[in-house]
């Protein structure tokens, strides 16, 4: 498959600029496989389609507020900086992009906070945005770290045309959020709300974590026509012991196990034993799922409604087949769901 085979005409208003009023309460498009139907729903009826036994598999990583506004020395010039990841906590170096980066140089200071309390200097260059930066702070680690939460904002992504809000704070995070490391939301989580976890909990179905820290590398688009040249971000990946047993022993007795979103899907499929069982796993993947794929654990996932030549259209089309999600995209378009971040979602059975 080439990339143009990705290429959808999206309209701009179904670009959802801000989340559901209540979490479950987003549509849901439900695809059947099998039976090659498309059904329209909400997302709190995802209920009933899972049963005492099934797994959900759910990517537990908590997004930080990653977007910092600085001023750079002597011309006090506004700069964006946003965080990627924490090179070293000792040096308190930092991987980060810059906007405009033509003004960011080796040795430039940058100033943050109205009172100038965080200093960073630019240590290196890493890409045509990216920089490493050395923080300046007077005071301990945990302080440090609580004066970067204090100074950054939800890292919403780029498409969403306005300024943040407080609420992004709380509707940009699942609710089961507990791991560190994010700088974008897994965005199918987005839909499930306390009350429909616990209902899903009551009628038996087990909930398996794993971790996968979902880099900016999630928004970059395919830029070459044959998919096998595509490199993938790496992003930092844990699966526990506990996790596979959940997956494995669901996987055994034939249950349904749901990838809940792409980053799950993604972070299982880097770990598959020979048995097609699902392994532990700590350290990093770069995992590109594309057609065709062979997909070893899940048999059934969540995800939001994606944008056009993105790899997380890729992977929807490997699981759903190519044809059938082409379909289900032209109904989508057609019933005014939302797409992206804050969209509408489908699970795909």
């Amino acid at each position: 498959m080439k990339l143009s085979h990705f290429n959808f005409n999206l309209p701009k208003e179904l670009l959802a600029e801000f989340p559901a009023e209540n979490r479950d309460e987003s549509r849901l498009m439900v695809i059947d496989r099998k039976k090659n139907t498309i059904e329209h729903k909400m997302f709190k009826d995802v209920i009933n389609y899972f049963d005492d036994g099934d797994v959900l598999i759910l990517n537990n990583t908590k997004v930080f507020p990653a977007r910092l506004y600085g001023n750079k020395e002597k011309t006090g010039a506004r700069i964006e900086v946003f965080l990627l990841r924490e090179l070293n906590s000792e040096q308190r170096l930092w991987d980060v992009l810059v906007d405009p980066a033509r003004k960011i140089r080796i040795g430039n200071k940058l100033y943050f906070g109205d009172d100038d309390s965080l200093v960073a200097e630019v240590i290196d260059n890493t890409t045509s945005r990216g920089r490493t930066l050395r923080f300046l702070y007077d005071g301990s680690y945990e302080e440090f770290r609580n004066k970067l939460t204090e100074l950054g904002e939800t890292p919403i992504p780029k498409y969403i045309n306005r300024e943040v809000t407080a609420e992004d704070a709380e509707r940009y995070q699942t609710i089961y959020a507990k791991e560190e490391g994010a700088v974008a939301a897994p965005t199918a989580g987005l839909h499930f709300s306390k009350h429909l976890l616990k209902k899903l909990e009551i009628k038996g179905v087990n909930f398996a974590e794993v971790t996968l820290h979902v880099g900016l590398g999630t928004f970059n688009p395919v830029e070459v026509e044959d998919l096998s040249k595509h490199k993938m971000d790496s992003e930092e990946l844990i699966i526990t012991q506990q996790a596979c047993d959940i997956v494995n022993e669901g996987k055994a007795k034939k249950k349904r196990i749901c990838a809940v979103g792409t980053t799950s899907m993604r972070a299982i499929e880097s770990s598959v034993s020979s048995a097609n069982t699902l392994n532990p796993y700590e350290g990093w993947t770069n995992k590109f799922i594309f057609p065709p794929h062979d997909f070893s654990i899940a048999n059934c996932m969540i995800t939001n409604f994606h944008t056009p030549k993105s790899t997380l259209l890729m992977m929807i089309s490997a699981f759903c087949g190519h044809d059938l999600m082409k379909k289900a995209y032209d109904e989508a378009i057609k019933e005014g769901y939302k797409f992206y971040s804050y969209g509408d979602a489908m699970l795909i059975l």
